[in-house]
């Protein structure tokens, strides 16, 4: 049996130069999403390079703004493309979160993708220790131990 579903759309109304900003930022995601995560660590890495940290408001901003634009960003499959198109946003903005890839600490078996500001999960509904990160990307563009450790290159 199944159950209709229907996501949300936020309650978020964005400036036309705000919005084109965010559409261009999940094309590009969308595309980058397809590649290895090699790949899209090397790419998240050079972008993040010389950028500041982002904050959590700004992240949070960021977030709201790829989902007001992309039903695929918005859906329960859509962690990859809204974690990355968030980066490539805060990314145009002159500062990127930590970007994050890992998998649930509790039964069953589940991979997620999201993003971190200040330390902590923006957007998430996620308990604390929920989730455990396989590959980061920090602001300054050095993927975390993580990801050496864990065989994603």
């Amino acid at each position: 049996m199944t159950a209709p579903m229907t996501v949300e759309r936020p309650e978020v109304t964005l400036a036309p130069g705000r919005h084109l900003a965010a559409l261009l930022a999940v094309a590009a995601a969308r595309i980058l999403a397809t590649r290895r995560p090699a790949r899209i660590r090397q790419v998240l890495a050079r972008l993040a390079a010389h950028a500041g940290p982002a904050g959590r408001a700004e992240v949070l901003a960021a977030r709201q703004a790829v989902m007001a634009v992309s039903l695929t960003c918005r859906g329960a499959r859509g962690c990859v493309p809204r974690s990355l198109a968030t980066t490539l946003l805060c990314r145009a903005g002159g500062s990127v979160p930590t970007w994050c890839v890992g998998v649930r600490t509790v039964a069953p078996f589940g991979a997620h993708a999201w993003v971190e500001a200040e330390g902590e999960m923006v957007g998430e509904s996620l308990p604390p220790g929920y989730l455990r990160a396989l590959l980061r990307v920090d602001p300054g563009g050095a993927p975390a131990a993580a990801a050496a450790e864990g065989g994603w290159s």
